[in-house]
């Protein structure tokens, strides 16, 4: 069969609506819109159809219809479409449709049967609190498992250990049963209140307490469970990765690390020694299979859930993955594990930052089309309608620190082109590897003004922020002329069109995978062509106001973002509202209306999406204000051991009661028009 694709751009639309074609030959319904084809989303923005080129005629007209919520048909306003191979937007009314939502990590959700951490039923009480103040966007951090050590340092949130597996720290206990044993469920539920009353997550209690609770219902109603029809479904969807994923638990938990190299066995993973594993440790593993079927279970009634109230879940996709992951022991050959990923000097970090993460092996991942990225798209889109691509300029090139290098200074972008030392002579710059190349101060190795690329031996990158160094400052002024003229070259000129041929090799297979919304973070060092490169592919950019991508301005301006981004008033990475209004007026609390200005400001901006996060929606009310500006910041990124522990100051009951905040918030929405 001849196939024929009709593809059409049209908005965001929320789950419920969808795009449909009819037009003028039967096999399009005749112009009759009970008879119209439904179209495929891609992107969430991209939609699709194949039909049998055969059965057409040689000539049609046709046009899109938009299904809405109550059934009935919207058309386009246009004339009629005769060219199927053109793929342009449709024409709606209505056509750019924005919309307000929240950003909030699950852990800092607070309920009044929470155990000392936001877990994932919580999250409902968000969802009704969203929709009722006319939101249309849930955005969380990543909830994938980050047990490597079980103390806080797990708390970070982008050090998984699988990207497949969920956190078992998020599973709401109560769901699962009671214990038998009534004195030990009292017990339990007295430690719980006593967690969740504290100021802030104690993780390493939290997850102590589910962990104990988790193995008792375990014991009392595993074999049972692991009986049913559903967890025997669940198993075979995912006993590709349940099986390494609960292997590697098993393994960690006996040999106190999960470093796997130091493991006194399956040291190397191979599947039939996980299979020789499980009829050693079944009763371990299948602890964990039963860990996960629940948490699979919770979250997926969660997106349902959020569904039927007209809100899409936002989740977020690490840029990378941690050296002692399962993904590092049972599929190594996707990953450079000599290197590690980080990010060049930014507002963030002055130094640069090291995340510790293995760089990838493109290469090696492209000779199967990227399967290991779509098994991992594919996962989050059962349980996400939209995704935060995180750090998509690595999908470019990524900030590389070959080891045992710490500082992010010594990293280079990785892939590249770099420079021969005949190269850099030519360019009027009188190379010398001992003296350009070498450290220049014995007690310093970040003092040089080239890196040698670890692969192509002989070719050097400039070192970034080398202007700042000891070695720049002692060069002849012809020689500093002559080196920011290569440095310059380098970092903006040289590698544009490189690097964007790196990105349209990746990007469009992967984001094709499903039909999510797809989300940049396109923050940082920003190549010429990643603007070019998303907006291509219709990936929506992100804009932060104190952050803006004109190098001229000081602050963003709202006004003039793009339709096709997410606006925000900050991130988990940066200091709330109030706490950067006090950065700049020497501690001084920022005003409520200055808050309302700017948080309308960003409303009625033209972006598609404008999502805050809470702790900004709290500033516009003053009962919601918290005296401790500083604690409710996140992160901070120049500290790579920050503990991530911020929790609402009041349950989600309590914040869904205060009628005055949500009329607040809702009426915000309204006059701004994105109320959904």
């Amino acid at each position: 069969m001849e196939t024929l694709t009709i593809k059409t751009i049209g908005p965001w639309m929320p789950h419920g609506q969808q795009v449909y074609i009819v037009g003028s030959c039967p096999e399009l319904g005749s112009w009759n819109p009970k008879k119209a084809l439904p179209m495929t989303a891609t992107q969430g923005i991209i939609w699709h159809i194949d039909l049998d080129a055969e059965k057409l005629p040689e000539t049609f007209e046709y046009k899109f219809l938009r299904k809405e919520l109550d059934g009935s048909f919207t058309w386009e306003n246009c004339f009629n479409r005769s060219n199927p191979y053109e793929v342009t937007e449709t024409t709606f009314p209505g056509q750019h449709p924005r919309y307000a939502g929240t950003a909030i990590p699950v852990f800092s959700l607070r309920s009044q049967q929470s155990a000392g951490i936001g877990d994932f039923l919580d999250v409902k009480l968000m969802i009704d609190w969203a929709a009722s103040t006319g939101q249309a966007v849930l955005q969380l951090l990543p909830v994938n498992d980050t047990t490597s050590t079980k103390t806080w340092t797990d708390s970070y949130p982008y050090g998984g250990i699988s990207i497949m597996a969920l956190h078992p720290i998020y599973l709401n206990l109560q769901d699962i049963g009671p214990l038998r044993d009534a004195k030990k469920q009292a017990a339990f539920e007295e430690e719980a209140a006593r967690l969740n009353a504290l100021p802030q997550l104690s993780y390493e209690q939290v997850f102590l307490l589910k962990e104990q609770y988790t193995r008792a219902i375990f014991s009392q109603k595993g074999t049972r469970t692991m009986a049913s029809k559903a967890f025997q479904a669940f198993f075979q969807a995912n006993r590709a990765w349940l099986m390494p994923y609960a292997a590697f638990c098993v393994l960690r938990d006996e040999f106190g690390t999960a470093d796997f190299s130091a493991w006194k066995k399956l040291k190397k993973y191979s599947k039939a020694g996980v299979e020789r594993l499980y009829e050693e440790k079944k009763a371990e593993m299948n602890y964990y299979f039963f860990v996960q079927y629940h948490l699979d279970r919770q979250l997926r009634e969660v997106h349902d859930y959020a569904r039927s109230k007209g809100v899409a879940l936002k989740g977020d996709i690490p840029i990378g993955i941690t050296p002692h992951s399962v993904e590092a022991w049972a599929e190594p050959q996707y990953f450079n594990m000599g290197e590690q990923a980080g990010a060049p000097p930014d507002a963030f970090a002055v130094d640069g930052q090291n995340w510790g993460f293995p760089t990838y092996n493109w290469d090696r991942m492209a000779e199967d089309g990227y399967a290991w990225w779509k098994r991992r798209f594919r996962k989050m889109a059962e349980y996400f309608d939209a995704y935060r691509i995180d750090h998509v300029l690595g999908f470019f090139r990524i900030w590389e620190i070959p080891l045992p290098h710490k500082s992010g200074l010594m990293g280079h972008f990785s892939p590249a082109q770099p420079y021969s030392a005949d190269d850099l002579r030519w360019r009027g710059f009188p190379f010398d590897e001992g003296r350009h190349a070498r450290p220049y101060t014995d007690d310093n190795p970040t003092e040089v003004l080239f890196v040698e690329d670890p692969v192509q031996q002989g070719m050097w990158h400039p070192r970034i922020s080398a202007q700042y160094t000891r070695s720049y400052e002692d060069l002849q002024q012809w020689e500093k002329d002559a080196f920011n003229h290569i440095y310059d070259e380098f970092f903006y000129t040289r590698n544009t069109d490189f690097w964007r041929e790196q990105a349209m090799r990746k990007l469009p297979e992967l984001i094709g995978a499903t039909n999510m919304l797809t989300c940049a973070e396109d923050l940082g060092m920003i190549p010429a062509c990643v603007p070019q490169v998303l907006d291509e592919l219709h990936i929506l950019s992100l804009e932060v106001q104190r952050m803006p991508k004109d190098p001229k301005q000081l602050l963003g301006n709202p006004s003039e973002y793009p339709y096709m981004s997410v606006c925000t008033t900050g991130s988990h990475d940066t200091s709330t509202l109030r706490g950067w209004w006090g950065e700049h007026h020497d501690g001084e609390d920022c005003p409520l209306e200055v808050c309302e200005w700017i948080v309308a400001e960003h409303l009625y901006s033209p972006a598609m999406l404008t999502i805050l996060p809470l702790q900004d929606w709290f500033s516009l009310v003053t009962d919601l204000r918290v005296k401790d500006i500083d604690g409710e910041r996140i992160n901070i990124p120049a500290n790579p051991k920050h503990y991530w522990r911020w929790r609402m100051h009041l349950t989600l009951e309590d914040m869904i009661a205060n009628k005055a905040f949500s009329k607040k918030v809702a009426g915000m929405i309204d006059r701004s028009g994105r109320k959904a």
